[in-house]
């Protein structure tokens, strides 16, 4: 069993997104472990990439922020490289195509591996689409994890439970990431909707940021992914602020 998929079968995860070299390069040497004392059990590392399809303002920006400040893959495998060193949790690289195809598929996933990463996410790659990464992820013991959308057909969500791996991301709503108000009404009947074709753990992602929203997914998934508030929560706020949040997150869907 995959690093992933043990995590995924001790508890509803809480699971982190940050962009690497946002704000700073060291600021993901720093969070990660402390992320992972308080109560995160996996983190999404954000590969920085000019034109993030699926990411709305808040990690447009801090995307592009992270690029002046001279991210590259090459370095953020190396980051991933020394967070393997202060933390067991699974770590997952979160990009797109383009940074992987330039770097080279197979040398990419290689070096990922190496690096001690357990999984990718690449929102502009459809699974009809994967098959290369795939293949090359998995011969380095790495998940491939895809995603599916409230609007998704029942061929793409049965396609989508063949190819995925460690677990499905559920996009709640239809757009990008980002903070809001409430969550998806039709949220649950589409996670019960995949829950019925597939065995995979469901985590549930865009615009969860309160305690609450975290509570409400957890009752109706397995994990509850949290970027866009977070990422704010970095340029505004202290650590111990920060920790209060996470905390908030993991008391409620441990109470769910």
């Amino acid at each position: 069993m995959s690093r992933i998929g043990a995590a995924m079968g001790r508890r509803k995860n809480l699971i982190a997104y940050i962009t690497l070299g946002y704000p700073s390069v060291d600021t993901a040497l720093e969070l990660v472990p402390e992320l992972a004392s308080w109560g995160c059990d996996v983190v999404e590392l954000g590969i920085p990439f000019s034109d993030p399809l699926a990411d709305g303002m808040t990690i447009q920006a801090a995307s592009h922020r992270a690029l002046r400040n001279g991210v590259t893959p090459a370095l953020c495998l190396d980051i991933a490289a020394q967070l393997r060193e202060k933390v067991e949790i699974p770590l997952i690289f979160m990009t797109y195509c383009n940074p992987v195809l330039a770097y080279g598929v197979e040398s990419f996933c290689r070096a990922a591996a190496q690096a001690g990463v357990d999984g990718l996410i690449i929102p502009d790659c459809p699974p009809e689409e994967g098959d290369e990464i795939e293949l090359c992820a998995r011969s380095n013991a790495m998940d491939v994890v895809y995603m599916l959308a409230p609007t998704s057909s029942e061929e793409r969500i049965d396609l989508v439970a063949q190819q995925s791996s460690g677990f499905i991301y559920l996009v709640s709503v239809s757009g990008v990431t980002g903070t809001r108000q409430s969550l998806s009404l039709g949220l649950e009947e589409f996670v019960n909707r995949v829950r019925e074709r597939t065995p995979l753990p469901l985590c549930v992602g865009f615009g969860i940021s309160t305690p609450a929203q975290a509570g409400a997914v957890a009752r109706m998934a397995d994990g509850v992914i949290v970027g866009s508030r977070l990422i704010q929560l970095l340029d505004e706020h202290s650590a111990g602020e920060i920790k209060e949040f996470i905390g908030g997150l993991r008391d409620a869907i441990d109470s769910s």
